[in-house]
């Protein structure tokens, strides 16, 4: 067992904000803590990392507690923080040399980086200038570059910072690698490049844990979740046996004409219709099967019928729902 979270409890105040959190990383992986808004996710990051003290609980890296001094920790935080007016290149020295990183060995590993995340112009920018010369005698002249300080923090984008402060994160190739929000304000191809960085360090045998409230990407890599609503825990354990268990209720379903008649004889549900394509709830394959016989009974031309299990966000708003009506 790698790394194990006993009863964490934290209040402010008479609020409490995390409640009893408990879960396993037995082997290299991606964990997803998700929630909502103000459910406990940040809190419970800066607790198992020690930035927050615990009210209760504990924290093991391979059986004895986490100590980030002694451990090879990597974080994201949620609220990003460079330092504004000082350059790149000398915060991410900075942050190698804090987690042990020789200054030589930082150097390289921030060009590998650079070229991996595409900030060579932020942190080895150039500039052209004229240059003077003389052949037998005789004026000459050309252009060159020079070398200039690699830029500033408060001169990129909220994304090229973003890209900055994953470097920064990564520089000491940590053990362990929180990420909170890893991806919130990236634009397409800036979220790409992080998903590739993500399933390296993922093949890579590394230990992630990711909060977000981007579904359809944590679906992409996490193994095992714990969705949090209020500071308690609602749903817990394997994403696929969770899936398993709410079985295959969804019914992508595509025709030749108007099939609503079908599909109201099946006693199936349409959740979303555009034009001849159907989303469509229903009870199980034996529903499923009902509503197929109904379309060859009606000789329907089917182009597409997909039945499969509920995404990570049909069951992330289904246990949040659920537990905001109790």
């Amino acid at each position: 067992m790698s790394l194990e979270v006993h009863r964490l409890m934290k209040k402010f105040g008479d609020k409490t904000v995390v409640d009893d959190l408990s879960f396993t990383m037995p082997k290299p992986g991606v964990y997803a803590l998700l929630g909502t808004n103000g459910a406990g996710k940040t809190t419970s990051l800066r607790m198992i990392l020690g930035i927050l003290s615990k009210d209760s609980g504990s924290v093991l890296w391979k059986g004895k507690p986490l100590e980030v001094s002694e451990c090879n920790v990597g974080y994201l935080a949620e609220e990003r923080g460079l330092y504004p007016k000082y350059t790149l290149m000398d915060q991410l020295i900075y942050f190698a040399e804090l987690r042990g990183v020789s200054r030589a060995e930082a150097r390289r590993r921030i060009k590998e980086w650079s070229d991996k995340l595409d900030l060579g112009e932020y942190l080895y920018p150039q500039k052209s200038v004229a240059k003077k010369g003389f052949a037998f005698g005789r004026g000459g002249g050309g252009t060159g570059t020079v070398k200039l300080p690699s830029k500033k923090a408060e001169q990129l984008s909220k994304g090229n910072q973003q890209k900055i402060q994953f470097m920064a994160a990564l520089i000491s190739d940590p053990e362990l690698i929180v990420l909170d929000e890893p991806m919130s304000g990236l634009d397409p191809v800036n979220t790409d490049l992080f998903k590739s960085v993500i399933n390296e360090q993922i093949e890579r045998g590394k230990y992630l844990i990711m909060s977000s409230h981007q579904m359809a990407t944590v679906e992409e890599f996490c193994t095992d979740i714990t969705i949090l609503h209020r500071s308690k825990t609602v749903l817990q354990g394997n994403l696929n046996e969770i899936k398993r268990g709410y079985g295959r209720i969804n019914l992508s379903l595509k025709a030749e004409g108007d099939i609503s008649a079908c599909i109201a004889r099946s006693g199936a549900r349409i959740v979303h219709k555009k034009e001849n394509e159907y989303m469509i709830k229903v009870t199980g394959e034996e529903q499923a099967n009902a509503l197929l016989g109904v379309l060859i009974e009606e000789k329907a031309t089917i182009i597409r019928f997909d039945l499969r299990e509920p995404s990570l966000h049909e069951i992330f708003v289904g246990k949040v729902g659920d537990a905001a009506d109790e």
